[in-house]
């Protein structure tokens, strides 16, 4: 709980005094944001608004976690998570790769950066590797090199084991690319108000902070008493990403609520959801994690329910997606928009919460 206390800290304190720092760098290099022309008109206010700012937010977490792992390396000789390293380097390559497109937008003075195909080829590199060495790496406490490391092909939620070595480590990837690549266009798409996807984000990680918790506490030890491995590998250093990553986020809403200050550009929001994809697979909670990041799947089903319709009836369903600026258009002001998600939100994650606390309920021998 210390080691956990005291990444949340680093985190916020990193976030509270790196954004102010960030917002002049970025003023003195004239990096404003370029707002869509075919959106809400209140929106034009904002052009010129310092971006990038999800820097500040992935260099916060790295930095809380690297402190905690440190003290417990100190304190406890605990070695480093393997299994965390390879979720951070999911949340910075992905962010690095928003901070490309962030960059494009702003040397070509537009809103548009990186091509769909760019984008989407970043996405898969980072996807594949993440997979190819989840499949490869063995897992520690024993289990052979048979057994895949970080989330293990015969113990995630949809398994492909039964169709043979290549076509279940072939199917994997591909279930790993879909998912990152559908986490973070959602997150994405949801970053479109100020402080949307900052709140939205804040609330999906605590959830993940409360699950690996609570593997950690009881699920680890009770694989433990059998005399098995508990398939999630150190759960315990997944919660302390999952809360680095509810402080980052809960620093950066102080500048980033409305009227924003600074926006967390593509390099946030494509961080954010590579990290919230990785959780869910080294957690083992892929599916669970449709409920927890409820609000990121409504945003991401609106606009592709949008494309569709429009393509095939020519026809809007929205009076413009993603669905935020529906409820824009329709009169709601943006402060009200941004709140009502949260609350939305919220309720998505304390379900996804509740789902996965009854699992435990049902399948633990030692509550009832």
């Amino acid at each position: 709980m210390i080691a956990f206390i005291i990444g949340f800290v680093v985190s916020l304190v990193g976030v509270l005094i790196g954004t102010p720092i960030m917002i002049r760098v970025v003023h003195r290099l004239h990096y404003g944001q370029y707002i869509r022309q075919d959106g809400p008109q209140s929106h034009l206010v904002k052009r010129g608004t310092p971006t990038m700012g999800g820097v500040v937010i992935v260099l916060s977490i790295v930095l809380g976690w690297l402190v905690s792992a440190i003290y417990r390396h100190l304190t406890q000789g605990a070695p480093y998570s393997i299994t965390a390293l390879f979720v951070l380097f999911v949340m910075v390559a992905m962010g690095a790769l928003g901070f490309i497109d962030d960059f494009a937008k702003v040397r070509k003075k537009q809103n548009e950066g990186l091509s769909i195909h760019g984008k989407l080829i970043g996405q898969i590199l980072i996807a594949t590797v993440f997979a190819i060495i989840a499949v490869c790496l063995p897992q520690r406490d024993g289990l052979s090199a048979t057994h895949p490391g970080i989330t293990g092909i015969e113990h995630t939620l949809i398994s492909f084991e039964g169709l043979g070595k290549v076509a279940a480590v072939v199917l994997y990837v591909i279930w790993v690319n879909f998912l990152l690549a559908a986490w973070t266009n959602a997150f994405n798409l949801t970053d479109g108000l100020d402080g949307l996807c900052t709140g939205n984000s804040m609330i999906a990680f605590v959830a993940y902070a409360f699950i690996a918790f609570w593997e950690t506490k009881h699920l680890a030890p009770m694989a433990a008493q059998a005399g098995m491995t508990y398939s999630v590998s150190d759960p315990g250093d997944l919660a302390i990403i999952a809360g680095c990553a509810f402080a980052a986020c809960f620093g950066f809403l102080w500048y980033n609520t409305n009227p924003a200050l600074i926006f967390m550009g593509d390099t946030g929001s494509l961080a954010l959801g590579g990290l919230f994809a990785a959780l869910s697979i080294a957690t083992h909670t892929e599916l669970l994690a449709v409920i927890i990041g409820g609000l990121f799947v409504i945003e991401a089903m609106s606009d592709v329910i949008q494309i569709s319709v429009f393509h095939t009836r020519h026809k809007r369903v929205f009076k413009m997606a993603p669905i935020h600026h529906h409820f824009e258009l329709c009169g709601w002001s943006e402060s009200k928009v941004v709140v009502r998600f949260w609350m939305i939100e919220m309720m998505f994650a304390i379900v996804g919460a509740l789902c996965f606390y009854s699992n435990w309920l049902v399948h633990s021998p030692h509550v009832l």
